[in-house]
This record gives structure tokens, sequence and C-alpha cells, in this order.
């Protein structure tokens, strides 16, 4: 809790003897000096204010003491902040610290069709109401549902898949994780697996605003249409106290060696709205040179080591997280196996605190239907640092 703080008047050393000595001559007698209020370093109000129960908004978190705020001093505590484990303050103000809710990814069927079941693989254990007021304005998922990259409704249920594993890449937390695909959201073993060579499912769509992109990396290489194109999308509320989100990605493409820089280019984006005000667009899934991710992305790791058209690839992952996915296996004339996959990603992007944003986990192929691509996504996470980008996961690959 805060405390308050005093100055100390600084009296003459005559009249400190004077005082010390009991002396009463003549009228003058020291004046009392009084406390000034001052905030303390962690609180957000005045403590002479925000102490009192009212019907005011003192610390400015959108909460008054009537609306559930049990710490009207300070802004990241309150009904619709996230309660950080592990360090015994409850910011939620439920009345018990660290209570947020955890450990909901318990698995699913793999073809489970409730895009809810996609919510808890990504580890996100709670909901809330988008008409929530006052103590019940709360973070949490908002709505859930898998549609194309575009948002219209998504026809084909072999587009995503809940997994315990692909192949030899197991999940980043909990027991599954979401896999997406321009494809089947299948392993060779699976059942419902397609080609990896095309599984054409015989639509089309649009994209996320901004898009088609090209990479810079490709200059001259226009995209063509989305086709059979795949997503997630979640609505979710902010907690009051965050300034950004984490998850992990790892995207697998059939694309490479052979269709490097194509305009046949598969691409995965991860799509927020609103976006990052020093954005180009809503896409927050990009490597340093704003390339969005794709076979030409920098951050491509997975793969045995070659140079195509003077560009090196140094494949530092090698390609044994390819293994049972059948990016290992299955060959074009043109692109032979081992393929290619980033390995798993961390992408950090701001988050606006307390508002509600969509987010739109896309993937798609570009001019036709052939040669599939697959992002599993995981381990989705609040965080109270400012970083952003996306970069190698830490941990094993």
């Amino acid at each position: 809790m805060g405390h308050r703080t005093y100055r100390l008047a600084v009296l003459p050393l005559a009249l400190l003897a004077a005082c010390a000595l009991g002396d009463t001559a003549g009228d003058a007698s020291p004046t009392p000096t009084t406390p000034l209020p001052s905030f303390d370093g962690d609180l957000d109000a005045d403590p002479t204010k925000c102490r009192e129960p009212n019907d005011v908004d003192d610390d400015g978190d959108g909460y008054t003491e009537a609306e559930g705020d049990c710490d009207d001093c300070r802004r990241g505590i309150n009904p619709g902040a996230f309660d950080f484990p592990g360090n015994g303050i409850d910011e939620d103000c439920s009345g018990v610290a660290d209570d947020e809710p955890a450990d909901c990814d318990v698995g699913a069927a793999l073809d489970d069709p409730d895009a809810r079941a996609a919510v808890r693989a990504l580890g996100l254990c709670k909901w809330a109401s988008a008409d929530g007021q006052g103590k019940e304005r709360k973070w949490g998922v908002l709505s859930a549902k898998y549609v194309k990259p575009d948002g219209t409704p998504l026809p084909e249920p072999l587009s995503h898949g809940i997994m315990s594993s692909f192949g030899v890449n197991e999940p980043r937390e909990g027991k599954s994780f979401l896999a997406l695909s321009s494809g089947s959201a299948r392993a060779p073993d699976m059942p419902g697996y397609k080609d990896l060579l095309g599984f054409r499912k015989g639509y089309t769509s649009s994209v996320p605003a901004g898009y088609p992109k090209e990479s810079p990396a490709c200059p001259g290489i226009v995209s063509g249409r989305a086709h059979d194109g795949a997503a997630l999308e979640l609505e979710l509320r902010v907690p009051t106290n965050v300034k950004s989100f984490r998850v992990d990605q790892n995207f697998f493409t059939l694309e490479f060696p052979g269709y490097v820089c194509s305009k046949y280019n598969d691409f995965y984006v991860l799509d927020m709205e609103p976006k990052v005000p020093d954005y180009p667009d809503g896409n927050v899934a990009f490597d340093g040179a704003g390339n969005p991710i794709s076979v030409n992305n920098a951050l491509l790791q997975v793969c045995e080591r070659r140079t195509i058209d003077g560009r090196e690839y140094t494949c530092p992952l090698g390609t044994s997280s390819l293994g049972g996915t059948g990016f290992d296996t299955v060959s074009d004339e043109y692109s032979p196996a081992p393929h290619a996959a980033t390995g798993w990603l961390t992408t950090y992007a701001p988050a606006p605190a307390g508002k509600v944003i969509r987010l739109r986990f896309a993937i798609w192929d570009s001019s036709d239907g052939n040669l599939d691509s697959t992002v599993l996504v995981d381990r989705f996470e609040w965080s109270d640092s400012g970083r952003r980008g996306t970069n190698a996961a830490d941990g094993p690959n």
C-alpha cells in the first residue's frame, strides 16, 4: 500500500536553541509545517483522495470503486486487468491473487468444428461478454469462428485441425495446437489427409486489407488471387494492464526449393484490427525487412542449405522438424523434397489496453490451389512489455 511523505521544516539555529532552553521571549512562535501530500512511485492518483470510497475514477483506468475497482490508486488493478501469475497481487479484483484461468488446453478431437476448441488450444481460457458493464467489463475472448482470409464463412472443415502433434512437432504449451492449411490441416498419418501437391477446395476469396502484398525480397513478382484460404478469427477485449500480446507460429511450405519468388506463393498473415498505428497494414507477423511470412521470408530456417537465384539459404535448423509432416517426403517435379518451414516463431504486437481487437490468423495459396502450406499456432499470452516483431521462439524448435 502507499504512504504519505512529509516535508520537514528547517528552523533557524537560534530558534531551535531557544526552544530547547524553554525561551518564550517575544511574540514569535514557530509555525507548524503542513504535511504536503505526494504520489508514491507506484501510484497513479492522489493518495489523499483515491483511498476514499466514492464514485470517482481517481486513477483513470475506467473503473470506480462502485464498479469493482479494489485499488483506485493504481491503473493496473481493476476488474478488467490480467491477473499475472506468481506475483501475489490481485490485479483483477477478484478477491484472490493469481487466480487467472489457465490449463484449459486439455486437447480436443482433430476435427472438432467448434472454434472454441481452437481458442483453448492457443491457451486462451477466459471468455467475456461484449456487453459487459462496470465490474463485468472484463478482458477475454468475445467471439471465435473459422472463416476465409477475408472473414467470410469457411466451407471446408479439413482446412483446420486441433493437433497433439504434427509429425515430430509438439505443442508449445498445453496438450494441443491449432493447424490451418491452404490444403488439408492433417499429417499423412491422420484421417482426412490430402496430398500436399494440391488439395483443390474449389473456392477463392479476398484477403485482408493491404494484401495481396508482394515480398520486398521478390521485386517484380505479382501474386494472383487467393485460393483455398483458411483463417481463425478472434475478437478479444484486451486487459487494461498489458502492453502487447505474443503468440507462436510455425509455417510449413511445399514451395521451397522450386517456387521461391513466384506468383504462386502461399502467405500466412496475422491480421489485427485496429492496426498498429505505425505499421503499414494490419499484419503483425513479418521479418525484419517487412516480408510477410511465406517461402520468401528471412525467417525460413528449417530447410536444406542451398543457393537459389543467387540468394543463399543457410537453413541453420536443418530439416529434422519436417519429419512426419509430409513436407519431408512429398515431391513436385520442380520442387523436390525436403521442403521448408520457419520453425517456431514468436510474434509480439502492441495491443490497446482495455480495447476490443480483432485477430485473424489467415493462410492462403496464390493463383491456384497447388502446392499447399500449413501453419501451426500456439501459446497466446499477454505481456506487460512493449516488445514488437517476429523472431525465432525460445526453447526447442
